[in-house]
């Protein structure tokens, strides 16, 4: 049956209220101080056409403060500099000068805009992106390694494909057979660059396990300083990886001085999103996703009327 464009529009609104009232809710004015937050910015539709990611906007602080789990605060289109910035400035300035900490991966556009609107909120690059980028670099020399010795691609008996996920296991977590398999790749003189990244890698894995913390920062300042100079022209991947955390060395060793800033609570409702996106079979509103997405997060449950 044809429906009418007002009856359609009333439909509309009545879905999207609980947004407005979850944002109102939500708004960091009417809440309790926000004092970390963490920008992310996930993909929320698999399309050719369209801004595929969105900006979202964590809050930390019950993390930190040790009294509950983080909460999504808000949900933007796209994701840049320009997009965190603008969310940061349409905020009260009394809420601004109370935030703390500003915990981030490596995009260069959210640690500006965090800089530029919250002078006072220290930047931290968090461990999950730290380790995933020191990962990254031992994937690469694997990869290159593997094109130089063997003119293509892995394959399934290489032993430098055998060992791709072995590789980024932690030395602590290695079985016999997995130390078995690193074992048989080491030995092979022309995979000295692989063996060379991955104790890198390595190094940067221990450090963050350290339960002192101080000796924990001592350690990945050392293994930072050490890689910032004297590395070998032929370890290309490590190099490129010490400009970067180089550049980045107080953000990422701020971590030490600020428990409660990693990465886990993040992912952890990033997971939940991607669960509604699974079980909606995807979204083509993002006005719609954007709704869903903070009834998902802020507990909303959806309950059957008993049968009379």
């Amino acid at each position: 049956c044809m429906v009418r464009p007002w009856v359609r529009d009333e439909l509309r609104n009545f879905y999207l209220r609980p947004r407005s009232l979850l944002i109102h809710h939500r708004d960091p004015a009417s809440r309790d101080r926000s004092r970390t937050l963490e920008p992310e910015e996930p993909v929320w539709r698999h399309t050719k056409r369209g801004d595929k990611y969105v900006t979202v906007i964590i809050d930390l602080t019950p993390v930190r403060s040790k009294n509950g789990a983080a909460r999504l605060l808000d949900m933007v289109e796209g994701r840049s500099k320009a997009v965190f910035k603008q969310w940061l400035a349409a905020r009260p300035q009394q809420w601004r000068e109370g935030v703390e900490v500003v915990a981030m991966d490596g995009f260069t556009g959210f640690k500006t805009a965090a800089a530029e609107e919250l002078p006072d909120a220290a930047p931290i690059m968090d461990p999950f992106h730290v380790i995933r980028l020191v990962g990254d670099a031992l994937e690469n020399c694997r990869r290159r390694v593997q094109r130089d010795v063997f003119g293509r691609r892995g394959r399934t008996g290489d032993p430098l494909y055998r060992a791709r996920r072995t590789l980024l296991t932690g030395a602590g977590l290695l079985t016999e057979k997995q130390h078995a398999r690193l074992d048989e790749v080491f030995a092979e003189d022309r995979h000295v660059a692989v063996e060379a990244t991955w104790g890198v890698y390595q190094d940067m894995i221990t450090a963050y396990r350290e339960t002192d913390r101080g000796l924990g920062k001592f350690f990945l300042q050392h293994t930072i300083e050490r890689i910032s100079a004297g590395v070998p022209i032929e370890l290309v991947e490590v190099r490129k990886l010490a400009r970067t955390l180089k550049q980045r060395a107080a953000d990422v060793l701020g971590y030490f001085d600020r428990p409660g800033t990693s990465n886990g609570p993040t992912e952890a409702i990033n997971g939940r999103l991607e669960h509604l996106r699974g079980i909606a079979l995807g979204f083509r509103n993002l006005r719609h996703y954007i709704a869903r997405s903070l009834l998902e997060a802020g507990g909303f449950r959806p309950r059957l009327h008993p049968r009379s």
